[in-house]
């Protein structure tokens, strides 16, 4: 809801009272799926229009400090300006980035998923690492972080992981975290003490609202039941009714296991299938497919997106962005917005 890239609050104003002039309509709620779509745009254009009055008001401060510091200098107005500056410099970064969040789906919630790959034992204790990691990064945002379907590892960590992230912008901030991560590390799992490399591959997906129609055709699917092979309490609800759906011209599958019956594990599952086929049939539609494909390449070297080396130094890069931090543990309790942001205002410079 921003326009051409700014907060416009006049045009935002004008939108949020149209919108509330429509759900004054004795007729509003006769469409349950127009009326929610409605309420969820009206949502956020009021978030939109509170960024935008605040952005506002923080530039007209600073405007008078300047005006006022032009006529008059004193030190101590200046250094008032300075500290409001810096208090509001968090809100006035964090909405800059908001700002390059105009894609189709970005407003939308996200399916993650996390596939370990070469490295064995050493990879799969990798993606619960990662797995912990975006655990914290949901927690400190105020996100809700749901496992879905969950794979053990034989000695540790897991096979693989898909969790639904809820909260505004989730697909937005996490898409740029679709790839290959790469670990290296003095592994716990080798009695020699040799350091090791392990790779971990990361699919995103944009949880799709019900108005968006994606052809699936019943005989095309398979569909599988099985016993929950989850980590009991600890990240699933064990059941004897988890569901996998496989639709069969694609190869694509979704499963889920987290719900206590079968007939909503399903529903979770078809939800996930819709999400990843949408994905598969839009970048057909617009000739990218090679381009999401080439995060499915082989998890292993040359892939990676990202590196976190834990020795014979620390350090965390990105090799897209050229963004790094020494502060690894940081990283791994969730503080990625670092990564995330650079990889948004690379992808707006670069047309990814």
């Amino acid at each position: 809801m921003k326009y051409g890239g700014y907060f416009d609050i006049d045009k935002l104003s004008q939108k949020h009272s149209e919108l509330e002039k429509l759900m004054e309509q004795p007729d509003f709620w006769n469409d349950q799926q127009k009326a929610k779509n409605i309420g969820k745009e009206l949502t956020i254009l009021k978030n939109e229009l509170e960024k935008g009055k605040k952005i506002k008001q923080i530039k007209e401060d600073l405007q008078t400090y300047i005006l006022l510091l032009q006529e008059d200098f004193s030190e101590s107005l200046f250094n008032e300006a300075k500290n409001i500056l810096n208090q509001e410099k968090e809100y006035i970064e964090q909405i800059e980035v908001e700002l390059l969040l105009n894609g189709k789906h970005d407003f939308n919630n996200a399916l993650l998923t996390i596939h370990p790959g070469a490295g064995g034992t050493e990879s799969q204790d990798w993606g619960e690492m990662l797995l912990r990691m975006y655990k914290f990064w949901a927690e400190k945002s105020k996100y809700g972080f749901q496992i879905v379907d969950y794979l053990q590892g034989e000695v540790a960590g897991l096979k693989s992981v898909t969790v639904e992230i809820k909260g505004d912008f989730v697909y937005g901030y996490l898409k740029g975290e679709a790839g290959i991560h790469r670990l290296v590390r003095i592994s716990p799992f080798n009695a020699q003490g040799k350091r090791q490399t392990s790779f971990v591959s990361i699919f995103i997906y944009p949880m799709l609202d019900d108005d968006i129609e994606v052809e699936i055709n019943p005989n095309e699917l398979k569909i599988d039941t099985y016993k929950s092979g989850g980590a009991g309490g600890q990240h699933v609800n064990t059941t004897d009714s988890a569901v996998r759906i496989t639709h069969l011209p694609t190869n694509i599958v979704a499963q889920c296991q987290n719900e206590r019956s079968q007939l909503l594990n399903k529903e979770s599952a078809m939800r996930m299938l819709k999400a990843k086929l949408y994905i598969h049939y839009e970048a057909e539609k617009e000739k990218e497919k090679q381009k999401l494909e080439s995060t499915k390449t082989e998890i292993g070297w040359g892939n990676q997106i990202r590196s976190y080396v834990f020795h014979p130094y620390q350090m965390v890069k990105d090799h897209r962005t050229d963004f790094e931090t020494g502060q690894i543990a940081n990283v791994m309790d969730g503080e990625i917005n670092g990564f995330i942001n650079a990889w948004l205002k690379y992808s707006v410079k670069e047309g990814v």
